[in-house]
């Protein structure tokens, strides 16, 4: 279909960026940028179908780079953002929400929105790292680095080419939204030329082709603070990307992910290790010395006649509290191991001792065949 002034498209969003349905974020954006400068209405001026074709792309990357409106439409295509017809859902009513809010708002003192748009904040960004159950209960300081949007040090984030300046969008006067008459209804929406930040940049910067910022490696200090967890974020603020034209930038959160340990396995700030004893330990009492995470030897008082499966518990000998004061308990789980190599002078002495059982020794055992001869009597 042709595209005509004022003209909403209806052609695939997809098939105006030039892209696959299955291209990744990163595809899409590459592709908006190339076709808006090629386009551009300060590069094609006095061009209907420039501005035609700008405006077109403009919508489609509106649409594609919001993971919600791209899922919506891939489910329902142009529907999914029409105000009639059961596809748009969510849509509808908030397309409904800004016809009210334009209609009402300056009758009860409050504008539209705010006023002035300006260009958009950087994105949040992501980073996973792994550590061990040793750093999560010490803490760690360490260096990332990251590729990362930054603002362009040619044109110091503006945009514009050095020597040149940024004029106001004469579209929509610097405020950097646009209003259309639908029926009774005035319908306010960002400015299709100036993508909402109220400027236009007639001499684009050559390094970052007008977006104020460039991708550049950086390497960033994190502090990760003792106690954190699996799945635990620590926040860097305005380390994410950068926003257009000087716009603020994002935040970087580190997801942690914290490593296996060969010992002691965890659940919250509770730290669990299984430990074997001989059976003549289990018998007679003892005691265990456990090499904690905080670097001290802790003695586990072992009682006379405790069974497998029995658990210890030493206070205070956990994980420590994240931000807080305190740390959690280490809790061993006794294992009672039955020997498996005994010498000749072992196993008499083991024999003479089995020869003096009465079968009070086990009153567990001698309960359980008591209780199953009766059973099998019965």
């Amino acid at each position: 279909m042709p595209f005509g002034a004022g003209m909403t498209t209806t052609v695939d969003y997809y098939e105006l960026l030039e892209c696959e349905r299955t291209a990744d974020d990163g595809t899409i954006k590459s592709s908006y940028r190339k076709l808006a400068m090629k386009y551009h209405p300060d590069r094609n001026a006095g061009c209907k179908d420039s501005e035609a074709k700008f405006k077109a792309v403009s919508e489609a990357y509106e649409v594609l780079k919001d993971p919600q409106k791209r899922a919506a439409y891939d489910r329902y295509g142009h529907a999914a953002f029409q105000q009639q017809g059961g596809a748009g859902g969510a849509q509808d009513f908030g397309a409904f929400s800004d016809i009210f809010e334009s209609v009402f708002g300056e009758f009860m003192g409050g504008g539209s929105r705010g006023g002035r748009a300006g260009p958009r904040r950087g994105a949040d960004l992501r980073y996973d790292m792994e550590i061990s159950l040793e750093e999560a209960f010490h803490g760690k300081s360490t260096d990332i680095t990251v590729d990362v949007s930054a603002p362009c040090d040619t044109c110091q984030g503006t945009g514009a080419k050095p020597g040149t300046s940024v004029r106001t969008c004469q579209t929509c006067a610097g405020h950097g939204k646009v209003r259309a008459q639908q029926g009774f209804f005035v319908v306010e929406r960002p400015c299709p030329v100036c993508q909402g930040s109220g400027q236009v940049i007639a001499d684009p910067c050559g390094d970052c082709r007008g977006e104020g910022r460039v991708e550049k490696t950086k390497t960033l200090a994190v502090n990760v603070p003792p106690g954190v967890d699996e799945g635990t974020r620590v926040r860097l603020t305005g380390e994410g990307e950068a926003g257009a034209r000087g716009a603020p930038p994002g935040d970087l959160y580190i997801f942690l992910h914290v490593k296996r340990h060969a010992i002691f396995e965890r659940e919250g700030t509770t730290l669990f290790a299984r430990a074997p004893i001989s059976f003549t330990t289990a018998a007679l009492g003892g005691a265990l010395s456990i090499p904690g995470l905080d670097g001290q030897e802790h003695e586990i008082r072992i009682p006379a006649g405790i069974q497998s499966g029995k658990q210890l518990r030493q206070r205070g000998a956990g994980m420590p509290v994240l931000q807080g004061r305190g740390a959690g308990d280490l809790v061993i789980q006794i294992e009672v191991e039955t020997p498996t190599r005994l010498s000749t002078r072992q196993k008499e002495l083991l024999q003479a001792f089995r020869e003096t059982e009465t079968g009070e020794e086990c009153p567990e055992s001698q309960g359980f065949f008591a209780k199953l001869k009766q059973a099998i009597g019965g």
